[in-house]
């Protein structure tokens, strides 16, 4: 049996890929997410997430992602309320967190 996987998960719009999901698992599982995560991919990574076991700890692996929108952090923050960890999470990205769940508006 193999004990860790990857998986490569471009999301392409046009000819540069706007995302890579790339899924490494050891006991747990980590997606590490680099590029855009943006309202039109977050279906599929949802759909990847909704495939692990609840019995696995989760990882969202953040550190090359380099711009959401307000529809990623809506996501993230689900997926943090669910048990999933955001690790190595840019900083903007924990302002603007930080900054909807005291219910501001605006942005970073």
């Amino acid at each position: 049996m193999k004990l860790a996987q990857e998986l490569h998960r471009p999301v392409h719009k046009g000819k540069n890929p706007m995302l890579k999901v790339q899924r490494t698992a050891n006991g747990k599982v980590v997606f590490a997410v680099s590029g855009r995560l943006e309202a039109d991919s977050l279906c599929e990574l949802a759909a990847l997430l909704a495939l692990e076991s609840a019995t696995r700890r989760v990882i969202l692996e953040l550190k090359d992602l380099v711009l959401v929108d307000r529809d990623a952090v809506g996501f993230l923050r689900a997926c943090a309320e669910k048990g999933i960890e955001l690790r190595n999470c840019p900083q903007y990205i924990r302002i603007w967190l930080a900054s909807d769940e005291s219910g501001k508006t605006g942005g970073i």
